[in-house]
This record gives C-alpha cells, sequence and structure tokens, in this order.
C-alpha cells in the first residue's frame, strides 16, 4: 500500500530531546483514553443507587459517545487556527471540568438527568481531543516509524483500558463517587504531559488551510470498518458489568471481562510494533474475519472460559487493525485536514459504541452481541472484497 507523505516531522527523531518529546507523547496519548476506558463501569456503578438499574450507566455511555460524534467535526475545524497543543490541553480541561461536575452530582444525589447532561459536554470534546493527540504525532516522528510508534501508543492505550477498569471497579466497591473522583483527576494527565511543539499550528493568513479539499471514498469503507470494531469491543466493556451478573458474579467482577480483552490488545500491540509496518489489505480482512469469529465465540458463550477466550482473541487484533487504519486515514487525508479526518475514525469508533451501547441499554445483552458481530461479519466481507478488486486493479493487462 502506497501512502502519502505525512508531515515531516520537526525534530530529527533519535536526538534526546526528541526522545524525550515522542515518550511524553506516548504517556500523554496513554492517559488521554483513562476517563473513556473506566466510563463503562464507573458511569454502571454511579448510576446504579441512583437509578436502581446497572444499564443505567450504559445510557451515560451512549449519552457521551454521541455528543462526540456531534462534536467531533466542528470542534475540530474551530482550532484548525491554534497552536494544536495549546488547544489539546484546552479541550481536555473542558472534559475535566465537565467529569469533575458529574462525580459531585453523584455525590449529592441529584437527578439522573443532570448527569447525563454532564458527560454530554464531556463527550463534546473527547473526538476532537483524539484528533489534535494524533496530530501532534506527525511533528514527532518520520513517516517510516509510524507504525512503531502507533504500535507503542496501542500498547500503551490498552495497558490503559487494563487498568481503568480495574481501578474503577476496586474504588467504586468501596465508593461510586470515589472512582468517579479518580478516574477525573487521571484524566488531566495529557495536559501535563504533552511536549511543546511550537510549529503545530494551523495556516497562517495567506495561506490555504485545505479544509475544502475532498476526501477519498475509500476512506468510508475503513471508517465502516473501524465502527463494527468499536461495536464488537463495546458488547465487551461496556456491558461488562451484564456479563459478571449474567454469570452469577457480582458486579464488581465486571473488570474481568475488559481486562481480558485489553491483555490481548497489549500483546497485539506489542506485535505491532515489533513489525512496524504496514499490513496489505488483504491481510486486514484477514484480521477482521478473525475478529468476526471471535465476537461469535462470544455471542455464542455459554462459558465463562469461552467468553473470555474470545475477548482474548477480538482484543488481539484491535491494534492491529487500529494501527492500520489511522496509517491510512494520515495517506488518504488532505494534509489541511489531517486532525478532522481523524477525529472522524474516533467518531466512526463511537458510533460502534453508540450502536452497542443503545443495544445493550434498550434490548439486553443478547441483542448487543448479535448486532455487534453482525456489523463485523459485514465489514469483513466489504474488507474482503476491496482486497480482490485492489489484487485485480493492480494485475498487468493481457
Amino acid at each position: 500500500m502506497t501512502l502519502k507523505h505525512v508531515t515531516p516531522p520537526l525534530r530529527k527523531t533519535g536526538t534526546p530531546r526528541a526522545g524525550a518529546s515522542i515518550l511524553r507523547w506516548q504517556l500523554a496519548y496513554g492517559t488521554l483514553g483513562v476517563p473513556q476506558a473506566a466510563a463503562p463501569i464507573a458511569f454502571g456503578l454511579v448510576a446504579l443507587p441512583l437509578t436502581g438499574s446497572v444499564e443505567s450507566g450504559a445510557t451515560m455511555v451512549f449519552a457521551m459517545t454521541t455528543a462526540q460524534v456531534l462534536g467531533a467535526v466542528p470542534v475540530s475545524r474551530l482550532g484548525r487556527r491554534f497552536n494544536g497543543v495549546h488547544y489539546l490541553r484546552a479541550l481536555i480541561a473542558v472534559r475535566t471540568i465537565a467529569l469533575a461536575a458529574v462525580t459531585v452530582l453523584a455525590a449529592v444525589g441529584a437527578p439522573f438527568a443532570f448527569l447525563v447532561a454532564a458527560v454530554v459536554a464531556a463527550g463534546l470534546v473527547n473526538g476532537a481531543a483524539y484528533g489534535y493527540q494524533r496530530l501532534l504525532l506527525n511533528h514527532l516522528v518520520s513517516p517510516d516509524r509510524l507504525p512503531r510508534a502507533l504500535g507503542v501508543a496501542a500498547t500503551l492505550n490498552e495497558i490503559n483500558f487494563v487498568l481503568s477498569p480495574v481501578l474503577a471497579s476496586l474504588l467504586g466497591a468501596v465508593s461510586p463517587v470515589g472512582a468517579m473522583a479518580a478516574i477525573t483527576v487521571l484524566g488531566v494527565g495529557p495536559m501535563l504531559l504533552l511536549p511543546p511543539i511550537p510549529q503545530a499550528r494551523g495556516p497562517q493568513d495567506g495561506q490555504p488551510s485545505g479544509t475544502g479539499e475532498r476526501i477519498p471514498a475509500e476512506v468510508l469503507l475503513w471508517l465502516f470498518c473501524a465502527a463494527a470494531g468499536g461495536a464488537a469491543v463495546a458488547a465487551v466493556e461496556v456491558g461488562a458489568v451484564s456479563f459478571a451478573l449474567s454469570f452469577g458474579l457480582a458486579p464488581g467482577w465486571a473488570f474481568l471481562f475488559a481486562s481480558v480483552l485489553c491483555v490481548g490488545a497489549v500483546t497485539g500491540g506489542v506485535w505491532v510494533s515489533l513489525r512496524n509496518r504496514v499490513p496489505e489489505r488483504w491481510k486486514v480482512a484477514f484480521f477482521l474475519v478473525m475478529s468476526t469469529a471471535a465476537s461469535g465465540v462470544i455471542l455464542a458463550g455459554g462459558h465463562i472460559a469461552l467468553t473470555l477466550a474470545g475477548a482474548a482473541v477480538l482484543g488481539f487484533f484491535l491494534p492491529l487493525l487500529g494501527t492500520f487504519y489511522s496509517l491510512v486515514v494520515d495517506g488518504l487525508a488532505p494534509p489541511g485536514r489531517r486532525a478532522e479526518m481523524f477525529a472522524f475514525l474516533r467518531t466512526a469508533n463511537s458510533l460502534g459504541v453508540i450502536a452497542t451501547s443503545g443495544l445493550l441499554a434498550l434490548r439486553g445483552l443478547p441483542t448487543a452481541l448479535l448486532g455487534s458481530a453482525a456489523l463485523l461479519l459485514l465489514a469483513s466481507c466489504l474488507a474482503a472484497l476491496h482486497a480482490v478488486l485492489a489484487r485485480r486493479g493492480r494485475r498487468p493487462g493481457p
């Protein structure tokens, strides 16, 4: 696969200063997802005493991710003329204030609708924050080292997705409000860890912004695949409390299911980092087929061991697919719209979370699992068809 050149690094990679900046970016990326990783369990535990229903936590996740979808593009475009680091810190500040409001409202026993309003405010800036965080990496790493850097980032992110649900479960068993306070504080990490990048600014007066350039149609395929993967993962993460209850476990054991998925993802992230390659399209189709099979095992379940095995396999392919989506969007997007397209990528993932969370809240866990498996199956078929057509297009004529 041939990708367009991305923005060249503004410092020579390999120098101590550049190495420290990349490390700070990696740590900031890892902590950026703390609230999102802990939210399914933390929201479920906070909502349970207020509403008496564990599905209310899925409703909060649904509201936050819906707001993320609606705010991703306009909030991303709003910051294109500002320094990327400064704008990202402002977005994190807004999210922190909103999550702090959730904590206070839960502590005072406020009506559930108030908590939903607060998580909506947090979600509005989440997609754009991811877009700008990803965009900043292009200023620190050369194009040929992006797969490895993204693999390391995926590994750190999945370690966060392993530890955050455990933290939310352990603290939530003692105090749900304390769990919310902890993830709010940890979510401040990117504000403190991001390195300064003075050159990471949008076009200045008289320079074209590039926002009017068209997006290639191929991007839509990979955005749909990202949405299908997000739906399958959300079925395990958002439904973690429901899984625990269905197997006769206490709600605090919800972390087990999300943690097994994330351990598989950590393994996959290490694999991506070691290979440092962009997979071919037929391999991506194979990754999607295997993810579909894992989702089917989770759906068929019946025994906790099968469910955990399916979650581990699904998690393993998560960073392999996520790295490819990030690279292909980076290569296909116009330079002036990369932050917007990275936000689109996170938005696509969020649409999958919305679909699963909505099914979970309205119809329960079995329907959510069936819907997410169906989306992955369709994504696998489309990716396989695209790989076949791409191979035929490269064949020499008679």
